[in-house]
């Protein structure tokens, strides 16, 4: 008895091991909003990461070490009502370099019209088919955009599982009538348009291939083979501006541009002279409001 109660131990010891895909900070800024508790954001907080981080989102194993690292940075604009929240989000996911130490950054995204009501201790629960409340949808969509990106840079279009379930949430959310889960060509920084850019819409499926090409052929190749891995790099580059071309300022290729553009800027530094030139003129098309950044990069 004892030995197979051992057993079950070490099984749960092991799922636990093994289960878990990400590794996210939750962030709460409530100054703005000048609410006094702060205890309600203490425990908004850890229910928070809870729930990102203390699930199995997908059937593949995941080491400790591998987790997907994250940052949720919510601000919390107003308290209309107790337990009723008006907020923004900014989403960040990095990634391990091959050989190195480095994060990189693959995905920065602001939503900027979330709100949700929030009971202290209230359980939070996630079907992939049903809307539930607004903030399980919200962290479940991140969770599985977080998820489609990275297994997007470590294979070509690895990351369609995660985004069908994003776009089932968004599917799904669209009865309550929230903002940021409908079509509003007025607001394209949404989650509807976020997963239709990235996922429905054919338009930008060449910034998937770029962040393949960007991530697995060439960050984690420069310690390799670093030519082919600058000439991966200046080609996921023109995969963006091409999909730029089809459709300008889309939100997906702005969230490209707002996590990669400091990077590129510092990794094309020593690329030769050619790769740079080539870069810098698609960089220009694709992202004119960091001209000087760009620039720099032909006088380094």
């Amino acid at each position: 008895m004892k030995r197979g109660l051992l057993s079950i131990i070490l099984f749960l010891c092991i799922s636990s091991v093994f289960a878990q895909e990400l590794n996210f900070t939750v962030i709460i800024n409530s100054d703005r909003s000048r609410f006094q508790n702060t205890d309600v954001f203490n425990q908004m907080k850890a229910s928070f990461e809870q729930f990102l981080n203390g699930r199995s989102w997908t059937n593949d194993e995941f080491r400790p070490e591998e987790r997907i690292k994250g940052n949720l940075l919510i601000t919390i604009n107003e308290v209309p009502q107790v337990g009723v929240y008006s907020a923004t989000v900014q989403i960040q996911v990095v990634r391990p370099v091959y050989g190195t130490n480095y994060e990189s950054l693959i995905f920065n995204f602001a939503d900027r019209n979330w709100s949700f009501e929030y009971i202290e201790s209230q359980p939070l629960e996630f079907n992939r088919f049903t809307f539930l409340n607004n903030i399980s949808s919200l962290l479940a969509f991140y969770a599985h955009i977080a998820l489609g990106i990275d297994y997007d840079s470590f294979s070509s279009r690895g990351g369609n599982p995660y985004f069908e379930v994003a776009n089932d949430i968004v599917n799904n959310a669209q009865q309550s009538g929230r903002p940021g889960w409908v079509q509003n060509p007025g607001d394209r920084r949404s989650r509807y348009w976020l997963i239709n850019d990235i996922y429905v819409s054919t338009v930008y499926s060449q910034i998937r291939d770029a962040f393949y090409l960007y991530h697995r052929q060439g960050m984690d190749m420069i310690q390799i083979d670093s030519e082919a891995a600058y000439k991966n790099i200046l080609e996921a580059i023109r995969l963006v501006a091409e999909a730029n071309k089809l459709q300008p300022n889309g939100i997906f290729t702005i969230s490209f541009v707002d996590a990669k553009s400091d990077e590129i800027s510092q990794i094309l530094k020593n690329a030769p002279f050619e790769i740079k030139e080539e870069a810098v003129k698609l960089l220009l098309e694709v992202d004119p409001n960091n001209a000087r950044k760009y620039n720099e990069l032909l006088r380094s």
